[in-house]
């Protein structure tokens, strides 16, 4: 028998927002730890939902012995028609040292010179946004200095 044909992938939307400086936990036994407060205000647009990023919420971020950064962010979108939709978004963050060096210090990186890929899963009511509960999602980010992007894409 002949495997499937490859999944496909569908753009669902952009997102950007504003980032507070990280806290830091510091060093634990399974490396450093920081909090990144998400701000309210950011944007989502695209061809499948609309709308801006709740505030109140962050990016729970491990950077393990081996340089990786595991992000673990919650947080929320508020569509244009006032649907609240929640997003548990987990990946991981990885680059040369002295790439991810310059990401730390603030400057402008290149999204193409380091991995940052995670998997969105979202908890939307039933009703319009019902389908984000019934598929695999994948996200591209892009890190600012006090920002950060999202393209998502949905696993057809």
């Amino acid at each position: 028998m002949q495997p499937p044909a490859p999944p496909g992938l569908e753009f669902v939307y952009e997102a950007g927002g504003d980032l507070e400086p990280p806290r830091e936990i510091g060093a634990t036994h399974d490396g450093a730890r920081r909090i990144i407060p998400i701000l309210q205000g950011g944007y989502v647009k695209g061809p499948k939902i609309n709308g801006r990023l709740m505030g109140n919420s962050a990016d729970w971020q491990l950077t393990r012995h081996d340089g990786v950064t595991v992000a673990d962010a919650i947080y929320a979108i508020e569509t244009d028609d006032g649907t609240l939709i929640q997003i548990r978004n987990k990946g991981l963050r990885h680059g040369p040292p002295e790439v991810m060096e310059r990401l730390k210090n603030g400057e402008e990186v290149d999204p193409s010179e380091y991995y940052f890929r995670t998997v969105p899963e979202f908890i939307a009511p039933e009703g319009k946004y019902d389908w984000m509960n019934k598929s695999i999602f994948i996200c591209s980010g892009a890190r600012f200095a006090s920002g950060i992007k999202l393209w998502v894409w949905r696993v057809t």
